[in-house]
């Protein structure tokens, strides 16, 4: 059977060859006969009168041009006009003039009184100009033609040559070795085509970036000048108002609602997020533009204006995504408008109106709740938002922490002496982490997380979330340090199980220190401890077995083993852990259905929760600072 599929192969092969052969020389014959035609054409046309030209040419034109050729008027020098230079347009008309006379009846003498033989003499002689020139430039358009023919045709007995050389080449292969050459020859034409492609879309792909540069640009400009006709729309309204003569009335009490014209929601935006700089904010209100972005709701709800509410929470979800999306490295940036999405949203829950969520309310608080619109799909709608900044966070302060953690909790001294006890033939190793300025001590992993702690404390971040942010560092700190400690020999020994419980202790005590003990961040640390307690457990008995089996819980079966495996002697008088001892601990974790995975995911992210945080602060009591250039809102 499988001859049989052979051979039918080769049959394939040999068919597709032969048909093309045949086409080639049908498409050789095709191009050599119109070859042949071209060239008889061309012949024929250099034989015949010259072409009509858009110069009108009467009928009697050949019988004016052949009297002229009569000896009785043969004396072109005496014709008055015949050689004086005149305008190619008198000529020709005199020409025309001298064509419609009845040349047999009329007396030559009488026509040239007035000198028109003369000038239908060098009218003559631009028509007969004017016909060369065409027919010289139809034959070199003629000649261009035959010279592209016949480059087609050059290329094409080319192609058929190499066609032919190709098939006498195949037949004379072995049924395999034809298989094989069909498919390299396809192979190379296949690649080809791909590079050209290739190349096509990268030429897309440059003219697609160039298009969104130019697309941004004209993106900002037009933000830019929406921007400034409503600041100057604004600004002529304020100008018009302070000229118009008011009646002094008593000031009502500020409601803690803010009230801006449709035409400002733009520079609103701007001002309030898009532009707006964390620093500027520093010593106010914690989620100060959150409190405002509630009370500009809250009128909105007020006058009942739904289009209203829908067009500013639209603007400013919109726009918080622009300013994550510019500044996706900026820890601060990022922690500033977690806190103040997170805020939005309970503002919305806790003046819902929903009892839920007023149970913590003043009398105060409760008057300034929505009255007329339900906004729980905004609600859904910020919570992801909310997800979303936090996942940025996350992964910009892992940025931050991860080429510290190797160096930090492995590789530096941070108990002084340790060094003299290090495996014998690793002493001097040092890894591409402790070389230069890529070298950390775990006080700097700890001054970066005091650093994080205290933006998000300063910007009002919840307490519950800043725990969970905690949480999944300290994981990731374990599972970068385990992961290493899994793959490195020189690293699994007694000393070194030594100085990751001392680390490990210094990073517990910073988050009692921080009130961050209840976060869970200690139990994400457990394997890590783990692995450096059997760094210094003892690995002889049957004792010793049962007690790293009892002792390791969060550590894998595989873990365990690789660890022992990979574990060095401190000198030449410590022995190696026995083959007999790693196979009495595999028997007693048998019956263990841990996973055959050997590293941790680093990347493993814990859901996040935002639980309910309403604020105390009435909406009345907010103070709006003029930094922020929100003058067109009015306080209602």
């Amino acid at each position: 059977e499988i001859g049989l599929e052979k051979a039918a192969m080769d049959m394939t092969v040999f068919l597709k060859l032969q048909k093309r052969v045949r086409e080639l020389e049908q498409e050789r014959k095709k191009l050599q006969v119109q070859l042949e035609k071209r060239e008889q054409q061309d012949s024929k046309k250099v034989q015949a009168e010259p072409p009509q030209t858009d110069i009108d040419l009467d009928p009697n034109a050949d019988l004016a041009y052949n009297s002229l050729k009569e000896p009785n008027i043969n004396a072109r020098s005496s014709w008055p006009n015949s050689e004086k230079h005149v305008d190619q347009e008198d000529a020709i008309e005199a020409y025309h003039g001298v064509c419609q006379t009845n040349s047999k009846t009329e007396d030559w003498g009488y026509l040239n009184e007035d000198g028109e033989l003369g000038l239908a003499y060098q009218g003559l002689k631009q028509v007969a100009r004017l016909l060369e020139a065409q027919l010289q430039a139809q034959s070199l358009e003629h000649e261009e033609e035959v010279e592209h023919l016949k480059a087609q045709l050059e290329a094409l007995k080319e192609e058929m040559d190499k066609q032919q050389q190709t098939f006498c080449q195949t037949l004379l292969l072995s049924p395999e070795a034809q298989v094989e050459f069909g498919v390299q020859q396809e192979i190379s034409r296949l690649t080809n085509e791909n590079l050209d492609l290739k190349e096509l879309v990268e030429k897309l792909e440059k003219n697609e970036r160039k298009l969104k540069k130019q697309l941004k640009i004209y993106m900002k400009k037009a933000q830019d000048l929406e921007a400034a006709q409503a600041l100057a729309q604004s600004e002529r309204k304020r100008h018009e108002l302070n000229r118009q003569v008011t009646v002094q009335r008593k000031e009502k009490d500020f409601q803690g609602m803010l009230e801006y014209h449709k035409e400002d929601e733009a520079l609103l935006i701007r001002n309030l997020v898009t532009d707006l700089k964390p620093q500027m904010l520093s010593g106010t209100v914690p989620c100060l533009p959150a409190y405002i972005l509630y009370m500009c709701i809250r009128h909105a709800d007020y006058t009942n204006d739904d289009l209203k509410v829908h067009s500013l929470l639209t603007s400013t979800i919109n726009g918080i995504k622009k300013v994550l999306k510019k500044h996706n490295d900026d820890f601060e940036m990022t922690s500033f408008w977690l806190s103040n999405t997170c805020r939005l949203l309970h503002c919305l829950k806790q003046y819902s109106g929903d009892e839920g969520f007023m149970t913590q309310n003043t009398a105060k608080q409760n008057e300034h709740c929505l009255k007329n619109f339900d906004l729980t799909e905004y609600r859904q709608v910020l919570s992801d938002l909310s997800i979303q900044i936090y996942q940025q966070l996350i992964k910009i302060a892992e940025g931050v922490l991860q080429p510290m953690i190797v160096s930090a909790m492995l590789e530096n001294e941070s108990i002084q002496g340790l060094s003299g006890v290090k495996p014998t033939g690793y002493r001097k190793r040092s890894s591409s982490m402790a070389d230069g300025d890529n070298s950390y001590c775990l006080e700097a992993i700890i001054r970066q997380m005091n650093a994080f702690h205290t933006v998000m404390c300063d910007q009002g971040l919840d307490p519950e979330i800043i725990l969970q942010v905690f949480k999944q560092l300290f994981y990731m700190i374990n599972a970068v340090t385990l992961n290493n400690l899994l793959l490195r020999k020189d690293v699994c020994s007694w000393s070194t199980g030594m100085q990751l419980r001392y680390n490990i202790s210094q990073l517990e005590e910073w988050l009692r220190g921080r009130n961050l003990h209840q976060s869970g961040a200690v139990q994400t640390m457990e394997p890590l401890i783990q692995a450096a307690q059997l760094l210094q457990l003892k690995k002889k008995t049957q004792e010793d077995a049962e007690a790293i089996c009892s002792l390791c819980t969060s550590l894998s079966t595989q873990q365990i083993v690789k660890i022992l495996n990979l574990y060095t002697p401190l000198n030449e008088f410590e022995e190696r852990v026995t083959v007999a001892f790693i196979r009495t601990i595999q028997a007693q974790l048998q019956e263990r259905n841990d996973p055959q995975q050997l590293l941790l995911d680093a990347k493993h992210m814990f859901p996040v929760l935002f639980p309910f945080n309403p604020s105390s602060l009435t909406m009345d009591s907010i103070h709006i600072p003029a930094c922020l250039n929100l003058e067109f809102l009015n306080e209602v």
